[in-house]
């Protein structure tokens, strides 16, 4: 019951300093991937939609009881992810308690993480996030539901995710990389305006777990 309250108190509104956090999983995977990704989206965030977010984000394992601590998780990488009972677990209850785990495939972490996310929620079945879902919406607009940034395999890019009562917790972004978008400018040489479709869609993730 503490950890459901702690939530509640710590995650209501915009305007008070908050952090997020990358998620330093077990496995082999590259976690550690687009280090400037997460610091370019905050800072984008804070400049665009008035959230106050420190500019370094912070790094948990899924065990740890510092994860109740951020109302946003991030994890992304190319290769294998595995979770333990014990991660198993925290993440049930920091998610059913009001949290929010964002997956970005960056390309290669699709058959491995798949088999995780029904380890975190066996009885229920990740589905596709429609374009008319608010997560599309608010402040940016998507009609056409998640944006591909870039190309891997002529594939179309893909929102699944996890719902409980009705509120989004687990959102997993496929054959999109967003978190490339995010980077400085000259890791992936990206333009200028698909930069910023990228940091647009994060900047919809971020105001919808504030304000859902």
């Amino acid at each position: 019951m503490k950890k459901i309250v702690v939530f509640f108190l710590l995650f209501p509104t915009l305007f008070f300093a908050q952090e997020i956090a990358l998620l330093k999983y077990n496995g082999g995977g590259d976690w550690y991937a687009n280090p400037t990704s997460l610091p370019n989206l905050i800072k984008f965030c804070n400049q665009t939609i008035n959230t106050k977010i420190k500019a370094k984000p912070a790094t948990v394992m899924p065990d740890s009881p510092d994860l109740f601590n951020y109302p946003f998780l991030h994890m992304t990488g190319h290769g294998n992810v595995v979770f333990s009972e014990s991660d198993v677990k925290n993440l049930e209850d920091y998610l059913k308690s009001g949290g929010f785990l964002h997956i970005d495939d960056n390309y290669g972490m699709d058959q491995y993480i798949r088999k995780e996310i029904k380890k975190l929620f066996p009885n229920d079945v990740l589905t596709e996030i429609p374009a008319s879902h608010i997560i599309f919406q608010k402040p940016n607009s998507f009609p056409s539901g998640l944006p591909k940034i870039h190309e891997h395999d002529g594939k179309r890019a893909q929102a699944f995710g996890i719902f409980i009562k009705n509120r989004l917790v687990l959102l997993y972004t496929y054959e999109s990389d967003l978190g490339d978008g995010w980077e400085d400018e000259e890791v992936n040489n990206d333009p200028f305006e698909v930069r910023q479709k990228a940091l647009k869609m994060g900047a919809n993730i971020i105001n919808y777990i504030f304000t859902n």
